[in-house]
């Protein structure tokens, strides 16, 4: 067998290779190698239609004409680990908090939605802090925000694998208690301390740093956001010294303020939000004014419509600081403050009834953020 290695082909003035055009075949039967480097080594000058490795996120991505974007190598059946983790189906991610003992978390859990057991171990957030929020796509879990300071920091991690985020950008402006929503393209975070009514967002396959999108109707922490492909909704939060039962919503790919959607049943800051396509459920959290009792309530929206939320029923736990995430069928809260809490409780979202037990968190912890493969803005 002949072999032939040739280092360089250059044209015939010797500033540039060879285009191949027509079909082009590759005969190597095992693997090519493409060009590779980290997120700042990313070239801005290529033409659309490029490929590199990117050795920070371990992804093939491409050069669109305007940014780099990952190739999307999806598989919502993930599993294959302990606890709930035994099963197939959608996964949920739920990051940082507080402990007993101390202030901040940097733990990453992970569970199967359409199973039933205990959450399992996932990795690490870059840094540990409570009252991040969490968005995603199919492929990545985005947390940004939280009180460490507070921070601006935005971190990543792949669904399909196990192991520590990455630091990937920064919001606009560093706050906790920030709302978070997504569909498959933008991720966004509104309101927080401080802030106020600030929305801004991000582009989840090439994580930059967060861009103004425009502002809510009132200023406010301790809210919660959910979304269909199309519509993102903002809900309650805290104007101290008392909880606010508003409900905004903007039109996720567009920029712009948020507009009236209507009222909630009851008034609540610190809650639990899920959604499938059609459907935004709000879960517990703490209501009314100071010393802010926490309740058990559960209610619904239709979020192509406007109008007020409906009652769905009860958690299984009265808690503030909860997380949730959400299959296209399955509602789950997790973890909670009163003291704090491990309880998994879950819901069906296209029916009405009380939360059922799910399982436990590796650690009880409460001002979590929780995000899944498979919510309803996917």
């Amino acid at each position: 067998m002949s072999e032939a290695r040739i280092n360089r082909i250059s044209n015939e003035k010797g500033d540039g290779g060879p285009s191949l055009s027509g079909i082009t075949t590759f005969s190597g039967l095992n693997y090519f190698v493409p060009p590779k480097g980290t997120t700042a080594e990313r070239p801005s000058d290529c033409p659309p239609g490029s490929i590199r490795f990117n050795t920070d996120s371990a992804h093939l991505e491409y050069w669109d004409g305007l940014q780099w974007l990952e190739f999307e190598a999806t598989n919502d059946e993930l599993g294959g680990g302990t606890g709930s983790n035994t099963g197939l189906g959608n996964r949920g991610l739920f990051g940082g908090g507080s402990v007993a003992g101390s202030p901040n978390s940097d733990v990453i859990d992970y569970i199967t939605i359409s199973t039933l057991g205990d959450a399992q171990d996932f990795g690490n957030l870059t840094q540990a802090r409570r009252w991040n929020a969490a968005c995603s796509s199919r492929t990545r879990g985005v947390f940004g925000g939280g009180e460490d300071g507070p921070s601006d920091r935005i971190d990543y991690v792949t669904f399909a694998s196990t192991g520590d985020a990455i630091d990937a950008a920064n919001l606009s402006v560093a706050r906790g208690q920030p709302a978070s929503l997504s569909n498959e393209i933008r991720g966004i975070w509104a309101g927080g301390n401080p802030g106020g009514d600030v929305v801004d967002y991000i582009t989840i396959a090439s994580i930059g740093n967060a861009v103004d999108f425009g502002n809510l109707t009132q200023s406010r922490g301790y809210c919660n956001g959910l979304a269909s492909s199309v519509r993102g909704v903002v809900a309650g939060g805290l104007v101290a010294p008392t909880t606010l039962n508003t409900i905004d919503y903007i039109t996720i790919s567009s920029t712009g303020n948020a507009q009236d959607f209507g009222d909630l049943t009851t008034s609540f800051a610190a809650g639990a939000s899920f959604s499938n396509a059609t459907r935004g459920v709000f879960s517990g959290g703490y209501g009314g004014a100071s010393p802010y009792p926490r309740h058990n309530t559960i209610q619904f929206i239709t979020i192509a419509s406007t109008g007020n939320s409906q009652d769905f029923g009860d958690a299984t736990v009265s808690l503030s600081g909860k997380a949730g995430c959400a299959s296209p069928t399955r509602g789950i809260s997790a973890g909670g403050v009163s003291p704090f809490n491990d309880t998994i409780d879950y819901v069906e979202i296209n029916t009405t009834g009380n939360a059922i037990d799910f399982g436990n968190l590796s650690i009880a912890r409460g001002y979590i953020g929780g995000c899944s493969n498979g919510h309803g803005g996917l």
